[in-house]
């Protein structure tokens, strides 16, 4: 359906459970997720706008659909931030709304988007962008039970080194956060927390509750298409130690 608007040059709102993406003559202007922070979040939580400054924007052009080009000549933003922050939005979100749990798929015609053009991307270009980076998660650790559960820390095995980026997230692991919940906190990507979030379990540093055993007498949960991880890691631990 989306090539085919994109074909048709439609303008408009593709719109599915996940979110939204907005179409400027077949071409996607911007994104929106509930599963992802939007340009507004990535902006101030970034520290490169203060949210006072984003909401002045947003009361003086938000009914022109120019938000973006407020921004931009107000001096709050460079172009080259505006356009850079916009992709990471952009694609962030589309990641979510073209998931193949996104359910039904339906298309408002002439909905226009507040923040105005700031750089349209090609729909083949989203669509093929969100396959990639779907591929790319199941490629560092196949266990899409990490996206959307809470996650704890795991400590590091001795001499296994983690990065700044990485303390920041695990400072935010603390069982009742998701990844995605992460990110609204860092003011990162959604897309970026879920790759690091995979590589930190990859390297045994994460986990979610329920992979510290079951409830007594409860059902086990089904395990991720991948070997018994906790057997890998004391295995890993156990080796670690002996050398």
């Amino acid at each position: 359906m989306l090539m085919r608007l994109a074909d048709e040059r439609a303008t408009g709102a593709f719109l599915r459970d996940q979110g939204t993406l907005y179409l400027a003559e077949g071409r996607v202007v911007h994104a929106e997720s509930s599963a992802a922070p939007g340009i507004d979040v990535l902006l101030t939580v970034g520290g490169a706008l203060l949210p006072q400054g984003w909401q002045e924007a947003l009361s003086l052009a938000g009914t022109r659909h120019e938000v973006g080009r407020q921004l931009v000549d107000s001096g709050r933003v460079t172009e080259g931030e505006l356009e850079m922050c916009h992709l990471g939005a952009l694609f962030d979100a589309a990641f979510f709304v073209l998931g193949p749990a996104s359910g039904p798929t339906r298309f408002r015609y002439g909905v226009a988007h507040w923040l105005g053009r700031v750089r349209p991307v090609p729909a083949e270009a989203v669509e093929r962008e969100t396959r990639r980076r779907r591929a790319l998660l199941d490629s560092v650790w196949s266990c899409p039970d990490l996206d959307t559960a809470p996650v704890v820390p795991r400590p590091p095995a001795p001499g296994q080194a983690v990065t700044g980026r990485q303390r920041a997230l695990l400072r935010l692991a603390d069982g009742v956060r998701t990844p995605t919940a992460i990110a609204w906190a860092l003011g990162r990507p959604a897309f970026h927390t879920l790759i690091e979030v995979r590589r930190l379990a990859a390297a045994g540093l994460v986990e979610t509750p329920r992979q510290a055993g079951p409830a007594p007498h409860a059902p086990a949960p089904q395990d991720c298409a991948e070997p018994d991880i906790a057997l890998l890691r004391r295995i890993r631990d156990g080796l670690e130690a002996s050398l």
